[in-house]
């Protein structure tokens, strides 16, 4: 047994979950209302004790595991739900190594040296003559002394050793100050402090702790204007957000996360009541950030400067990005990398745009009461590109509406939900007014065209995996994805082709697989490495072995049977397997819905409250659903053969 089932033996999930919120029994179920998101009429939170999970039917539409519970609830990523969790129940978790112990304690260090500078930092803006214009110039862009402490805004002074003589003092070495990121080295040899004669934001991790330091000019004439800490072991621009740490809670609250681009920005909404700002930094969003994010929220809102929005950019691609800290803030927005990293992480990603020549601050510190209003209104990344190129193209010219075209076009095919992708090309054909059919790619018919003919009956295939538990028909599925990340493509375009949403964490039940597949879904994602390696780095270490016992089950079953996924037949029967693995979502889904329909109208007998929209939306869902088993049905229908060896068992 693993570590993560033991504790599922060892914490009731009802017990867990009761303990935030208020369950009433429904038969062998339990309801009340999600903690996520507001909600005050029908209870439509369940707990199921006998599969061990939980499924918000509301705003949500969520579910899953004690882990996943708490996870989402605390913000914790897996390794720390693990570690807590473990904590609670006495389960021993795998020892650490020594060589991660002393990994470790060489952090901790690095971390002590960067609190010790942040103090120094602080001392020199607020207790220093030469501090005091800095802290003038803080004032007079609405900083409050509040803010200033809450955020632990410094000041490096102008001389090259003052850091670095301070803190040599206190007992850390050169190499150490090295490894923190705080000095540079010379050329010539020994080192000099990296931030001089600037403002100080310190920059910290989700749970707080001390990651390394953003700097702003004092000095108009200084460049760059903006100089972050180097990577070192705790500091990645890519994986950190500035105020994320204080802005938790408010973006749990809000269901919403603000991303604005300066440091002031953030400090400035926080300061007006608006807490969920963060900003990435100058760096390009990365999709790690916002994974970061959407452990708290999957509603995410770009707020753009109107010079970093104009058509320009638009054409040159929009990631809210620049390119390197060591030069002047060159913010682009790539639509493109957005509505992907929107698929792929099921989130909603949007953009507002801020009155010209205004930054976030000066727009809250104007009209804080109209910041809401203006998040309001902030719309989709296609409808955001689409207004932004149809306002500056006469559409009425055929070569405009070509051009508007060959702009959103590939936009809006990759964009994941099948139903979004149908509807934006249909608002796009309005707006070109042209035939809708002259917008599908690579001339495709539109749906009731030309139909395949059916598959003709073949000799038994090659391999033969039969529909099992469904713990082992998940093993065997993630099994094959760690053994050939590349196979997800295969099945993503099956599924497209039954107009369902691509494989995702949704198909694995569980949260331990559900985080191995994000690593694969990860490990495709990027460039650098191959994806069977990649996956490896971005596992979790707790799941490590997990996941390569699931390697290793599909190596055993490749020495007695033929697993070639060069040949067509075996290729077939292994995408049928997935199809069976979506069914079995479908059919779940489908049996938790219906117990929510009648827990609804169960719930209006007692009460007598209207529950006609709640039962509407159900309704629909069952509807989708239930076309949804429908298409898959026919799917596997087709393919010939299902007596099989047996997948390897949990």
């Amino acid at each position: 047994m693993s570590v993560v089932d033991d504790i599922k033996d060892r914490l009731d999930i009802v017990e867990l979950i009761g303990q935030s919120v208020k369950l009433r029994k429904a038969g062998k179920n339990y309801t009340g209302f999600c903690p996520f998101h507001p909600n005050t009429r029908t209870p439509a939170f369940v707990v199921f004790p006998d599969t061990g999970n939980w499924r918000c039917f509301g705003a949500c539409n969520e579910g899953g595991d004690i882990f996943k519970f708490v996870m989402k609830k605390e913000g914790w990523d897996f390794p720390e739900a693990l570690r807590r969790l473990a904590e609670r129940t006495g389960v021993e978790l795998p020892a650490r190594t020594q060589a991660q112990e002393a990994a470790d304690e060489s952090h901790s260090r690095l971390r002590e040296a960067l609190e010790a500078a942040a103090a120094f930092y602080r001392h020199h803006l607020r207790q220093t003559a030469a501090g005091e214009p800095i802290l003038e110039y803080l004032h007079k862009r609405q900083v409050n002394d509040s803010a200033l402490d809450s955020f632990e805004i410094g000041y490096a002074p102008p001389t090259w050793d003052a850091g670095l003589l301070h803190l040599k003092e206190r007992g850390y070495s050169e190499q150490e100050l090295l490894d923190a990121g705080l000095v540079s080295e010379r050329e010539s040899g020994g080192v000099y402090d990296r931030f001089r004669h600037r403002i100080l934001f310190p920059i910290r991790d989700a749970r707080g702790r001390m990651a390394g330091f953003g700097a702003r000019i004092v000095d108009p004439n200084d460049v760059p204007k903006f100089l972050n800490s180097p990577q070192t072991p705790l500091f990645d621009k890519g994986r950190l957000l500035f105020g994320l740490d204080k802005a938790r809670q408010a973006i749990r609250a809000a269901d919403q996360a603000v991303i604005v681009e300066g440091y002031l920005d953030v400090i400035a909404l926080h300061q007006a009541g608006y807490a969920n700002a963060v900003s990435p930094m100058g760096t390009a969003l990365s999709e790690d950030q916002l994974r970061l994010l959407k452990r708290y929220t999957r509603r995410i809102v770009l707020a753009l400067d109107a010079d970093a929005a104009g058509d320009k950019a638009t054409l040159r691609g929009l990631t809210l990005a620049r390119e390197a800290m060591d030069r002047q803030p060159d913010p682009v927005f790539d639509a493109r990398g957005l509505v992907r990293h929107e698929g792929r992480l099921d989130a909603e990603l949007r953009v507002i745009t801020l009155p010209p020549g205004k930054d976030p601050d000066e727009v809250v510190a104007a009209d804080p009461e109209g910041w809401p209003a203006l998040v309001g209104r902030a719309q989709s990344v296609v409808d955001y590109v689409l207004d932004v190129m149809t306002a500056d193209h006469d559409v009425a010219d055929p070569k405009a509406k070509a051009e508007v075209a060959r702009t959103l076009l590939p936009l809006i095919e990759d964009v994941a939900d099948p139903v979004e992708r149908e509807a934006y090309r249909q608002k796009l054909a309005r707006r070109l007014q042209v035939d809708e059919r002259a917008l599908r790619p690579g001339g495709a018919q539109p749906a009731g065209g030309r139909r395949r003919k059916p598959a003709t009956p073949t000799e038994a295939p090659v391999l033969q995996v039969p529909e099992a538990s469904e713990a082992r028909i998940e093993r065997f599925c993630l099994g094959l994805l760690l053994r050939s990340p590349e196979i997800a493509y295969r099945v993503d375009r099956q599924l497209a082709e039954l107009d369902l949403d691509r494989l995702g964490p949704q198909d694995f039940t569980g949260t331990e697989r559900q985080v191995i597949f994000q690593a694969v879904r990860g490990a495709l994602a990027q460039d650098d490495q191959d994806p069977g390696e990649s996956w490896r780095q971005q596992v979790p270490e707790a799941l490590t072995a997990y996941a390569q016992s699931m390697v290793d089950d599909i190596q055993a079953l490749s020495l007695v049977t033929s697993m070639d996924l060069g040949q067509p037949k075996v290729l077939e029967e292994v995408l049928a397997r997935f199809l069976q693995l979506r069914k079995r979502v479908l059919d779940s889904d489908l049996q938790q819905i219906q117990f929510q329909l009648l827990t609804a109208q169960d719930e209006a007998r007692e009460t007598g409250a209207e529950t006609a929209e709640e039962k509407a939306l159900l309704a629909g869902r069952v509807r989708k659903l239930a076309g949804q088993k429908a298409r898959l049905e026919q799917a596997l229908a087709r393919r010939q053969g299902s007596a099989s060896p047996t997948p390897p068992s949990s």
